[in-house]
């Protein structure tokens, strides 16, 4: 081994993942549902909103985007001392993928870190496993809990949230809501931090942007028997134009990307509704590739190697 290489750090950047082309989206949707194919009306349904926000989600660019941002800004931050690659739980490269991309690099140690900012033991925690169990104690694996108070990432999205307001005519009769994906029920009786974590992100958010009247709700709920984290966006929506709410600005803070759930869910099912309601909508733009997102990311995954404070790489 190199000079150079000899301490090298893996980072692992771990996504959801996104069918690739339309002709991927079967076996996505397969993979989604643990090897069970969907039904022809699921599968059909789930086309249809790929067709009606351009045919595909944008998300692997976007991710791959991402990822080249948060290596370049590590680089800068200490030359020649990280290796990044891409890791994603429904498709490739697979977390599995990833791991073994580092590993063949020489990376003396791996650190996690999942474009998501908040911990659920339906998310998180479920890469971490994956992570692990792809090197299989070949060398240390730290993957970072969460990040959904980080400084940077507040900042950020409370510009946004400013700048969505000045597009409905500011503040007066007008709220806020922070969403982000539900999931089922189920994960309160586990003491879940899920809810807890959301609920601080918007309180904060609410708080750096001067926020007079917000609220947290949640989207995409799956299709399950089970039942699923409320109030639901499209209920609140309705809800408020009933109670005289002039606008609504969506933060959808749980996410980090535009993709299905935000370019369907909100910008065409959400504003729909909010139309047929009379209410002014607007959706804070999502943190994609921005050089300021990405750096904090890098400095998260500073900080989680030990190597600096989670600012670092931003300065």
């Amino acid at each position: 081994m190199s000079a150079e290489q000899r301490g090298r750090v893996g980072v692992l950047v771990m996504a959801y993942g996104t069918p690739a082309s339309p002709a991927d989206v079967e076996r996505y949707y397969t993979d989604i549902r643990r090897g069970r194919a969907p039904t022809p009306e699921l599968l059909a349904e789930l086309r249809e909103r790929y067709e009606a926000i351009g045919g595909i989600s944008p998300l692997l660019q976007i991710t791959r985007a991402q990822v080249a941002g948060i290596g370049a800004a590590l680089e800068e931050a200490h030359p020649g001392r990280f290796v990044v690659a891409l890791g994603q739980k429904h498709t490739a490269p697979f977390i599995e993928d990833g791991a073994a991309e580092l590993l063949a690099l020489g990376v003396e140690r791996i650190v996690g870190l999942v474009l998501a900012p908040h911990f659920s033991t339906m998310s998180i925690a479920q890469y971490a496993e994956r992570a692990i169990a792809a090197v299989d104690g070949r060398v240390p694996v730290d993957v970072v809990r969460s990040w959904h108070l980080e400084p940077g990432y507040l900042d950020l999205l409370a510009g946004y949230v400013t700048d969505a307001l000045a597009d409905v005519g500011g503040q007066e009769g007008c709220e806020v809501l922070f969403t982000a994906h539900s999931l089922p029920q189920r994960i309160l009786e586990a003491g879940d931090p899920y809810p807890e974590q959301l609920a601080q992100t918007a309180a904060a958010l609410a708080a750096r942007a001067g926020v007079e009247r917000w609220s947290v709700a949640w989207q995409s709920a799956g299709r399950t028997a089970d039942p699923w984290i409320g109030p639901d966006v499209l209920d609140v929506l309705r809800e408020r134009a009933a109670g005289g709410t002039r606008a609504v600005v969506v933060c959808a803070c749980g996410f980090v990307a535009d993709h299905l759930e935000v370019l369907y869910d909100l910008d065409i099912e959400a504003r729909g509704v909010a139309d047929e309601l009379g209410l002014a909508f607007a959706r804070t733009r999502s943190p994609n590739a921005d050089p300021t997102f990405t750096r904090m990311l890098a400095g998260v995954a500073l900080a989680q190697a030990g190597l600096g404070a989670r600012e670092a790489a931003a300065r």
